[in-house]
């Protein structure tokens, strides 16, 4: 008689922080890493779109909790992690999801003030969370940092330039930390989807004529739903991908293919 073994995607025992996780890709991740046995930590700007989604979760029988957080503001990031650790006493996975994008058009119309937003609520932010979560997990010998990047990051774009040049930065601050932390087994990976159906991609495909011209450059035929990247997540913190560090996963149906 064969042995049960534990599934490598079991995530029971283990405790997530998903950033900006009320919608579209945040809230599919945080329900897909709960659905794996975690704890998670809900977050996203307004306390009542947390309670809410925490409530949803919650009622699905998800262990969850929820924490406003504007991630824009270092104040606000310790104050999350503070209150997962008072909760749980511990982060073993770190979602770094939440991103703004203010501006649409050539980079020649961009403000300082939008550049800088960007650059700070996309970059900067995941550092500040990186820096808080790194060195728990490494003490107790390992952990999961998965940061939400984009193709917008790998292939030049001339309508979101500016966010582009953001998860691009990602990236690169992925496999920096995976370089650091890799010897005490903190795994650092990013996803970078395509056009995915989200609030925040709208202007992107609410379109229909846009939104069928996207199809019929896309291998699959078909944009994004937020279900495709929460399963990825989930591949990332468990310890399926035990020996995945530095990497960035693409999930866009092919589009960067051709």
């Amino acid at each position: 008689m064969a042995t049960s073994l534990p599934s490598l995607f079991d995530l029971s025992g283990q405790v997530a922080i998903v950033t900006g996780s009320t919608k579209g890709i945040g809230k599919s991740i945080a329900e897909e890493l709960g659905r794996a046995g975690a704890k998670v930590m809900i977050s996203s700007r307004k306390a009542d779109a947390c309670e809410a989604t925490r409530a949803e979760l919650a009622a699905q029988g998800l262990t969850v909790m929820a924490q406003p957080c504007n991630v824009g503001r270092k104040e606000e990031v310790s104050a999350l992690v503070a209150a997962t650790m008072k909760a749980w006493g511990k982060v073993d996975i770190m979602v770094c999801n939440a991103a703004v994008n203010p501006y649409y058009g050539p980079l020649g119309g961009l403000s300082d003030e939008a550049f800088d937003k960007v650059m700070n609520s996309n970059v900067k932010s995941n550092l500040w969370l990186a820096n808080l979560v790194i060195p728990g997990m490494a003490e107790r010998g390992g952990g999961s940092v998965i940061m939400v990047g984009s193709i917008a990051g790998l292939k030049a774009n001339t309508i979101i330039g500016a966010y582009g040049i953001s998860k691009a930065a990602d990236h690169m601050l992925v496999k920096n930390l995976a370089a650091e932390w890799g010897p005490k087994n903190v795994r650092v990976n990013a996803i970078a989807p395509g056009l995915v159906k989200t609030d925040f991609a709208k202007a992107l495909w609410e379109d229909d004529n846009l939104r069928r011209a996207r199809e019929e450059a896309t291998p699959l035929r078909r944009i994004g739903e937020p279900r495709d990247i929460g399963g990825i997540a989930v591949f990332l913190a468990s310890k399926a991908a035990a020996f995945m560090t530095g990497q960035c996963i693409v999930a866009d149906g092919g589009v960067t293919i051709l």
